[in-house]
């Protein structure tokens, strides 16, 4: 099989290197255009394993807001946000929130939970964390 080459524009940092990944029966055999580590780690999982951090927001009742601000604890498989978003919507809590409050536990079945990025009161202004 031939070898195969990628560009792609590193999402890692604000530089934005355009990489050229060489890759041959799946496997990268290089990267290129990268200025920082982070940049070939990039390039090497865009082409093998893609995956996202996802950031959404999930509805709060009884809250000085209506929303809180969630987002993925750690990236998951490019192919299931969809699926990821799908449960987020569904989702309702009870303030109050805190910030690093798992709210999500397993999204989409990737192992990954979901968590609260801003802390949100309750309306009547307790702060207090209720067990």
């Amino acid at each position: 099989m031939m070898v195969k080459e990628i560009s792609l524009t590193c999402i890692n940092c604000p530089m934005g290197c355009p990489l050229t990944v060489k890759m041959k029966d799946g496997i990268v055999l290089d990267v290129a255009g990268y200025t920082c580590k982070r940049g070939k780690i990039y390039g090497e999982k865009e082409v093998t394993n893609p995956t996202r951090i996802v950031t959404s927001t999930v509805s709060v009742t009884g809250g000085w807001e209506g929303r809180v601000p969630v987002k993925t604890k750690e990236d998951i498989p490019k192919g299931r946000i969809f699926s990821c978003m799908a449960e987020i919507k569904k989702l309702v809590v009870k303030a109050p929130v805190f910030m690093g409050d798992v709210l999500l536990e397993n999204v989409a079945g990737t192992g990954v939970d979901v968590v609260a990025t801003k802390t949100i009161p309750c309306a009547d202004g307790k702060r207090k964390k209720i067990l």
